[in-house]
């Protein structure tokens, strides 16, 4: 069984900076992408950014710039520092870890999720 631990949520004021962090535990060979996805109550959730293992990137329209996503695979971590936070950018920010291989096969595995509040 592949688990998704995320820490780093919390309040932070406009302008301001957060660092989440993810880490999956298990019996882990190789996770192909990781990355991290949010979702306000009564919105569709949406991505924010991804990495591949070879260290590939890709953001939301609304983070370019903003964010910057990095990963650690020797440590099956994946991390993702958020600067400039705006109060749109409050959500509750989720882990996903794609194509995992270790004591099984297993896709689109989901942390429980930290919230981020940004106040105006």
């Amino acid at each position: 069984q592949v688990q998704l631990l995320e820490s780093g949520g919390g309040l932070v004021q406009a302008g301001g900076s957060l660092r989440l962090s993810c880490a999956a535990s298990g019996r882990i060979l190789s996770i192909d992408t990781m990355g991290w996805y949010r979702q306000d109550p009564g919105k569709q959730r949406e991505l924010v950014a991804g990495i591949t293992n070879g260290g590939s990137t890709y953001y939301g329209d609304s983070v370019r710039g903003r964010f910057t996503i990095s990963r650690n695979n020797a440590k099956n971590t994946v991390y993702l520092q958020m600067n400039s936070l705006k109060p749109e950018d409050t959500a509750v920010y989720y882990c996903n870890a794609d194509r995992v291989v270790g004591d099984g096969y297993y896709r689109d595995v989901w942390g429980q999720g930290t919230l981020v509040t940004v106040s105006s």
